[in-house]
């Protein structure tokens, strides 16, 4: 019999995937103007996003900063290709084994042979079949866990740009104060140094109103240099070019949570929290791979058919059974292992669980003592505007000395700079419980 195994070349090669070079871009930038990013409405992973307009055109609101965010994060982008690995080793694993085709040939050399002789083999690894299940089963449990992961880094990334949006507008409103201020202690300083000049005044008064003035604008100072940071770490968190300029416009604003609300969603946190569904995810394809351990401690098994012919021209047909004896190894090791990692997964998802309620606790008991602050400093700035209400008359009427006025003032500057600082922690942490306390899952997109 003559082999002619190049029949078999065309069938083997047909459907192979074929190569093509992805060579690096060593000139790529960040884009510097946001109408240049393509932002998806409805691939938006919270409803408040996928129903808003996405314009740049007349500026960025809180909600339009959070959606380029989403859109053009690096981290997310980076998380997204992992998406695709997770989707390609999900459908590896659904994947047939390839039979094995054997074949092989003798040439005598010495002897009384009539002939050539050959080997023509068709083996099957049953035991793959076995363990196939099992094997789809992580694969698309390990899927869900990136996807889940992917999905709360995008929730994380949405609060980050909120948080940021409400830091850099209340950081421009603080130092619009700081700089009524600055002004107001310039002038009076003018005023000073003149009326040292007539000798109305000693050197110390001039020196020590001096200091408050330098004070102030040390304080604006530093707070120009902070809002430029909390510009860089936004432009950063939108993939944007480190020189982009954002025109943010429209309101800080996070619908409050309340304490009510809070503790009634706290008994759903496993199932409204994408990262906790992800470590679920993940214990569960860990059962599989256990599972799978397990059945692999069975003999493997490999069946085959084969077409021979000796150098004597005898020819034969029949089958070929190869079996694995588990008397040393029996796969204990790789058994151990999965167990011991089981284990590990399973505690990692209490111990998760546990942070989320105790960081959701913490918060809640923070915006309690913030709140009780607050309606202390608004008390006080009332009072404040009150007396400068009657400062305003007195100084009119000659009543009142510059010097008092101005101290007045800046203390109800003062005041007011107390509780922007205090609105933005609240607002920030209440932007941080949002995402925390989790929400409705969308459909999964490994599906």
């Amino acid at each position: 019999m003559k082999l002619r195994p190049a029949f078999l070349v065309p069938l083997l090669l047909a459907g192979c995937a074929s190569y093509r070079p992805l060579p690096l871009d060593t000139h790529v930038r960040a884009p510097a103007n946001p109408a240049d990013i393509k932002v998806s409405a409805a691939a938006m992973p919270l409803p408040e996003l996928r129903h808003h307009v996405f314009d740049p055109g007349n500026g960025l609101d809180m909600t339009e900063v959070a959606m380029l965010a989403v859109a053009n994060n690096p981290e997310l982008k980076l998380a997204r290709e992992g998406l695709g690995i997770a989707r390609a080793q999900a459908f590896a694993a659904g994947l047939l084994p390839d039979p094995v085709l054997g074949m092989a040939r003798d040439f005598p050399i010495s002897g009384l042979a009539t002939g050539t002789a050959f080997d023509l083999g068709l083996s099957y690894d049953i035991t793959s079949l076995l363990t196939r299940s099992t094997a789809r089963q992580a694969a698309q449990a390990s899927a869900r866990q990136v996807d889940l992961n992917l999905l709360w880094l995008e929730w994380q990334v949405v609060s980050a740009a909120r948080q940021l949006f409400i830091r850099h507008d209340y950081e421009e409103q603080a130092l619009a104060l700081l700089t009524q201020e600055r002004e107001l202690l310039a002038q009076r300083h003018a005023r000073m140094v003149e009326a040292y000049h007539h000798g109305d005044v000693i050197l110390g008064a001039v020196s020590a109103d001096l200091a408050s003035l330098q004070a102030v604008e040390t304080r604006a100072n530093g707070l120009q240099r902070q809002l430029a940071a909390t510009g860089q770490a936004l432009n950063s968190l939108l993939g944007l070019s480190a020189r982009a300029r954002l025109d943010l416009v429209g309101p800080s604003a996070i619908p409050a949570v309340t304490d009510t609300a809070v503790r009634r969603d706290l008994a759903e946190l496993p199932r409204r929290r994408p990262d906790l569904l992800a470590l679920a995810a993940g214990y569960q394809s860990q059962e599989a791979h256990y599972r799978q351990a397990i059945l692999q401690q069975f003999p493997a098994i490999d069946v085959g058919f084969v077409r021979a012919r000796d150098t004597g021209g005898v020819n034969t047909r029949g089958f070929r059974i190869s079996l694995t004896l588990p008397i040393f190894n029996r796969n204990r090791g790789n058994i151990a292992i999965e167990k011991a990692t089981r284990r590990r997964l399973h505690d990692e998802y209490a111990a998760r669980l546990m942070s989320a309620r105790a960081d959701i606790e913490r918060i809640l008991q923070d915006q309690a003592l913030l709140q009780s602050q607050r309606r202390e400093i608004e008390q006080g700035i009332a009072l404040a505007a009150q007396t400068l209400k009657r400062a305003d008359a007195a100084l009119a009427q000659g009543d009142l000395s510059e010097t008092d006025y101005v101290l007045l003032k800046t203390a109800w500057l003062n005041r007011r700079l107390d509780l922007l600082n205090l609105n933005q922690s609240l607002l920030e942490q209440q932007a941080a419980l949002q995402t925390l306390m989790g929400g409705a899952v969308p459909e999964l997109r490994t599906k």
